[in-house]
């Protein structure tokens, strides 16, 4: 048996030595084949990774590389960003909002139970109209107190008027001396302390009657009916008919359309050049060919300190009911100054993640480029050109045609590597 195997072991090695020399063969094949393409050993892979769509799920959202003719295709093309002087007038976003100054924000005064709702939202309604109708143990005791009140006054006005004809008897009787003058005296006192009961009377009619009022009661019917404390339009309505409330639940919102107000965050570089008085220009989506003028009205005391921007707010005249709040508005602010900043074209700045971000142009020899992206922060926009605050220098080459290209590519490379 032992000089059987020996034939046999000397057949394995020399196998498993002919595969050895096979695989050594075929990876230095593949290493020369590597290194023709100019992708050799891990520098290949990272060229590889380095493709649009290939880039590596750790550095696919700040960095892509595109070929001369991917550039060609995208129509991409990059621009030194410029040192330039900003208009006295700076563009930021805004929104239009309900002039909370004219705005009634009505809720339920009392726990209670809807009736009907007369209104629905867009509804014109005028000073005094009903608007929504509560049926509550409030309303029940302020009508009970509210009758109680007047029955007191009647009782105490009775009480009166006997008290007056008692001591104008007793005056009389007095002349002829036909009572002691303490029986005078006395009716006398009856009489103030009758008057005073009237008054008494009379103060808490008053107030009953005011309660009643301020909690809208139809005194027949014993029930609430909140109404509209001015002219306006429904912009809200949040009462059901048949639902229970409590106390303070917001149920119909009225706003004056004719008075808006536009709110703006001013970037703090502009902030010095505003104030009070200062003069609004804005936009909106729904009336692209036409420009609106406003005032600002107030210009806050502090900067977010979330976004570094100085919250203002303008006073709209909407005479004409075009404008409406929660609009988006495109707003010029002059600032009555010019100042010096990084500018790149409007065109330029991309949102990504949440942020603002540029993306800064690194051309190679074969007329293709490798683009980084930089987050900036950004100031206002004047005549097409946006100013970067911070995160860009001057000089800096920014794709300014084909960002959206670019930042397509970027959002492509945050897809899960595939393993072939």
């Amino acid at each position: 048996m032992p000089t059987c195997l020996f034939p046999r072991v000397r057949r394995a090695s020399a196998v498993a030595i002919a595969v050895m020399t096979i695989v050594t063969a075929c990876s230095r094949d593949s290493s020369e084949n590597r290194s023709d393409t100019g992708l050799t050993g891990t520098a290949g892979d990272s060229a590889m990774a380095g493709m649009p769509g290939m880039a590596d799920t750790a550095t696919a959202s700040s960095t892509v590389s595109f070929s001369a003719a991917q550039i060609a295709h995208g129509g991409i093309k990059w621009a030194p960003a410029a040192q330039t002087l900003i208009a006295g007038s700076v563009e930021v976003s805004g929104q239009l909002v309900a002039n909370e100054d004219r705005t009634a924000r009505l809720a339920a005064p009392a726990q209670a139970r809807v009736l009907a709702v007369h209104v629905s939202p867009g509804q014109r309604v005028s000073a005094g109209a009903g608007l929504v109708t509560l049926q509550s143990t409030e309303a029940s005791m302020a009508q009970a107190d509210l009758a109680k009140a007047q029955s007191e006054l009647a009782s105490r006005r009775a009480q009166a008027a006997y008290a007056k004809s008692a001591r104008d008897r007793a005056e009389r009787l007095l002349a002829l001396k036909a009572i002691p003058r303490q029986d005078y005296e006395r009716a006398i006192a009856d009489d103030e302390l009758a008057r005073a009961g009237v008054i008494q009377a009379v103060a808490e009619l008053q107030r009953a009657r005011s309660n009643a009022s301020q909690l809208g009661i139809d005194v027949r019917a014993g029930t609430m009916t909140l109404r509209s404390p001015m002219s306006g339009v429904v912009t809200t309505r949040e009462a059901i008919p048949g639902a229970v409330v409590s106390a303070g639940s917001p149920l119909v919102t009225v706003t004056d359309p004719n008075a808006l107000w536009l709110t703006a965050a001013l970037p703090e570089a502009f902030a010095s050049g505003v104030q009070v008085g200062s003069r609004l220009r804005f936009t909106v989506p729904a009336f692209p060919g036409e420009t609106f003028s406003a005032r600002v009205q107030s210009v806050s005391a502090s900067f977010d300190p979330a976004t570094r921007s100085l919250p203002i707010r303008g006073l709209v005249v909407n005479t004409q009911s075009q404008l409406r709040p929660e609009m988006f508005a495109r707003v010029w602010i002059e600032t009555g100054t010019r100042q010096s900043f990084v500018t790149v074209p409007e065109a330029a700045v991309q949102r990504m993640d949440g942020t603002d971000v540029v993306f800064v142009a690194h051309p190679d020899s074969r007329g293709g480029a490798r683009f980084d992206r930089r987050e900036v922060r950004i100031g206002g926009t004047s005549e097409g050109r946006t100013a970067i605050v911070s995160g860009l220098a001057p000089g800096d080459a920014v794709v300014v045609d084909g960002a959206y290209a670019v930042k397509a590519e970027l959002e492509k490379g945050k897809m899960p590597k595939m393993e072939m």
